[in-house]
């Protein structure tokens, strides 16, 4: 047998790419595993049947709060298709989860609902799926860890999508698990491994340059210990430890002994399209505004333009963006709104999509192009210019966005837009 795997999601795209790591190494399969009744806020879907897509509804018809709104079509169930040389499981026979995985719930609705999409399609293909208020309450860490202690002890394989989370990190403190992976959650991944082969310590791009706060003082220890788990071929009692990193992320600097394995969006690809295209341009949006990086008005001022220049007529929201500023921007450009509930790699995939994608430097602009490989859709990235950023965004910034746009392959690059 497989030595057990557990799994530490915080985000759907964190949950989408240890699935995608997972078909790598053969571990999903057909049988549909019982529905884990842990998770408070799945109803009876009825697995892909279930699962919808989001609505062409205009933010302003949100629910109060920043929720969700009203999601719109279906995605209906696709059939199965199973890489080459995986065989079928015995149907008669209960399957045994290749992945256990912990939902490490966050308080957002709209990350909620696409995690709640993302768990179903785990459960479709066998995994057990474990879902923790991990911050449902100020007693709510000790509950959560206290419960994932026993699993973390026995766990042989560790993956998980955010090294930089404080709840990833003092979970590692906890477990023995010698075989450590670390798939992408974005562009925070080309941040991490630079810091690991440098060394550093671990802080978000976002953040560095910053001073630190008291809850991150108290909280170093933990963080260092963290970094040192994620460091291969320890000495003592970690000697013999593995580190990988999954990704579709361009890594330049490989910390000595982590492996790198490629992320090309095989499940994707396999199990969803190709998708149906559309004349126009689709517009993905970011959330530089939320994290501090880039000015508000002048973000809407490049969307403004961004739309204008080529044609783009539906703008495909980032779940972290407020519901203040989608309504703004979806009334002030006219462009219809659009929130997503399953990543947007997946949603490309199905279809519909633009036969081109616009984006600001982030995640989608190495992604997409792979899960949509074969496909005539374009994707376009516009650079960040430097004017647009808010007298507190990091010094490393600039630089850092720069990056993720002069990375990205198969993409074609746009002049700076001008705003009116």
């Amino acid at each position: 047998m497989s030595p057990h795997t557990l799994a530490f999601v915080e985000s759907p795209v964190q949950l989408l790419n240890v699935l995608e790591w997972a078909h790598t190494q053969g571990l999903s399969r057909d049988d549909r595993a019982p529905r884990d009744a842990r998770d408070p806020d799945a109803g009876d879907t009825g697995g892909l049947r279930g699962i919808r897509r989001a609505g062409a509804d205009p933010v302003g018809a949100a629910a109060p709060g920043g929720g969700a709104g009203r999601p719109g079509g279906l995605i209906p169930a696709q059939s199965r298709r199973r890489a080459p040389g995986v065989a079928d499981p015995d149907d008669t026979a209960a399957p045994v989860p290749g992945i256990t995985f912990v939902v490490l719930s966050p308080t957002d609705p709209m990350t909620r609902g696409q995690l709640r999409r993302m768990a179903e399609l785990a459960r479709e293909e066998g995994h057990e799926v474990r879902w923790e208020e991990a911050r449902g309450g100020a007693t709510a860490p000790f509950k959560t860890v206290g419960g994932l202690r026993r699993l973390l002890r026995r766990a042989e394989r560790v993956v998980m999508g955010d090294p930089f989370s404080r709840y990833v990190q003092l979970l590692l403190t906890i477990t023995r698990a010698r075989d450590l992976v670390v798939v992408d959650d974005g562009t925070a991944t080309m941040e991490f491994v630079a810091q690991l082969a440098r060394g550093e310590r671990l802080v978000r791009w976002h953040r560095k340059g910053r001073r630190l706060g008291l809850r991150d003082l108290l909280f170093a220890p933990v963080s260092a210990a963290a970094r040192r788990r994620l460091t291969p071929q320890g000495s003592g009692s970690d000697r013999g430890r593995r580190v990988e990193v999954f990704t579709a992320m361009p890594i330049d600097e490989v910390p000595e002994g982590v492996l790198v394995g490629g992320n090309d969006f095989a499940w994707t690809r396999a199990r969803f399209g190709p998708p149906r295209l559309t004349s126009g341009a689709d517009l993905v949006g970011t959330s530089l505004v939320e994290t501090g990086v880039v000015d508000g008005d002048r973000y809407l001022d490049a969307v403004r333009a961004l739309a204008g220049a080529y044609g783009a007529t539906r703008y495909f929201a980032h779940r972290r963006e407020s519901a203040d500023k989608l309504h703004r921007l979806a009334v002030e450009t006219g462009l219809e709104v659009v929130r997503p509930d399953l990543p947007l790699e997946l949603i490309a995939r199905r279809g519909p999509i633009g036969r081109t994608v616009l984006s600001f430097p982030s995640t989608v602009v190495h992604t997409l192009p792979r899960a949509l490989a074969g496909t005539p859709v374009r994707v376009a990235v516009c650079d960040i210019d430097p004017s647009w950023l808010t007298a507190t965004a990091s010094s490393r910034a600039q630089g850092f966005l720069s990056g993720v746009t002069g990375t990205a392959r198969d993409v074609h690059r746009l002049a700076v837009v001008t705003p009116a």
